[in-house]
């Protein structure tokens, strides 16, 4: 079962689409959403990321971040984004470390026995590290509740 609400965000470091290191203590102090997402180059996975990317005003109007997180490959990831014009940091899971921290594994992901990836989770992480939104959606093939995330964003 993924992390409460109320409970200290997981710190992590991952690399992002150029290999760079972000963490998500480097964002104290404002909210980030923290969205994990099965696979790059997926239908649902892209239109989330979509989403998340065509509401960057709302977002910046939040003050807020978004930081994406999958189990794929910094270039896999890097690739990602470019076909689909991403600018918030795509980050790459691959030990699948910060996936077994925030407790979102998908194990037999598309049935494939033995690959685990994430399930499609959204944490929201106000400016004290807290987590204080959860949505993990039942099935990977389902967005998230977009209306109740930004929602709880704005009240944060």
């Amino acid at each position: 079962m993924a992390l409460a609400v109320g409970t200290p965000a997981p710190d992590f470091t991952l690399l992002d689409a150029d290999k760079n290191p972000v963490s998500l203590s480097s964002f104290a102090g404002k909210p980030v959403v923290v969205a994990f997402f099965p696979a790059a180059f997926t239908g649902v996975c892209q239109a989330e990321l979509c989403t998340f990317q065509g509401a960057m005003q709302r977002l910046n109007s939040a003050n807020a971040s978004v930081l994406a997180i999958s189990a794929d490959i910094p270039f896999a990831n890097g690739a990602f984004a470019a076909a689909n014009n991403l600018t918030f940091p795509i980050l790459s899971d691959f030990t699948l470390s910060t996936i077994n921290a925030y407790d979102v594994a998908f194990e037999n992901f598309a049935g494939i026995a033995g690959l685990t990836r994430s399930a499609r989770a959204t944490f929201i992480v106000d400016a004290s590290g807290t987590i204080s939104y959860v949505e993990v959606t039942a099935n990977p093939g389902v967005e998230p509740n977009y209306d109740a995330l930004f929602a709880a964003l704005e009240a944060a």
